[in-house]
């Protein structure tokens, strides 16, 4: 019984461990190439519980890394929903990105904030949240925000595995 109780609570904590991944916000320093807007066509239920075709514009930000590697994000308003970042400026961010536009000759480097994987069999793409201009491609990047949330769920973590470990040698007991 012990074992399974274990094995469950860690699958439990991989999975809050992969959300708060996939949430929490990482940046990159990239030479912003241009942006696309793309229509996608969606198929939504509505509130008569009837399945209805929906078009939308959905913008992408293309960028290669001082590496060299190609970096797509997409570029598309959360709202309300979750993640809670509360975008809805993707005109503008996209603007921005337009305005940060440079060739390899005359590199401009810019910081791209974004939550999300890069799902290449998916084409799913991280959705960036800010840009901002970088001082240079070797500028070093300190996520102190992810720090702490990490530290922070550790510790409940850890917390709550001693006292479930507790628990179970005082019922050996």
């Amino acid at each position: 019984m012990r074992k399974i109780v274990w094995t469950i609570l860690a699958v439990v904590f991989l999975l809050i461990a992969a959300v708060l991944h996939w949430t929490l916000p990482s940046s990159e320093i990239v030479r912003i190439l241009g942006t696309d807007v793309v229509r996608q066509q969606v198929v939504v239920t509505n509130e008569r519980d009837e399945e209805v075709t929906v078009s939308r514009d959905i913008r992408y930000i293309n960028a290669v890394s001082p590496s060299g590697r190609p970096r797509v994000f997409r570029n598309e308003d959360t709202g309300w929903g979750w993640p809670p970042y509360f975008k809805l400026d993707s005109a503008d961010l996209a603007a921005r990105a337009q305005d940060a536009v440079s060739s390899e000759a005359a590199p401009r480097w810019m910081i791209i904030t974004a939550y999300g994987w890069r799902l290449q069999w998916f084409s799913k793409f991280p959705n960036a949240v800010s840009i901002e201009r970088a001082e240079g491609p070797d500028q070093t990047l300190i996520p102190w925000f992810n720090i702490i949330v990490w530290v922070l769920f550790l510790a409940v973590a850890g917390y709550l595995a001693r006292r479930l470990h507790l628990f179970f040698e005082a019922r050996a007991d």
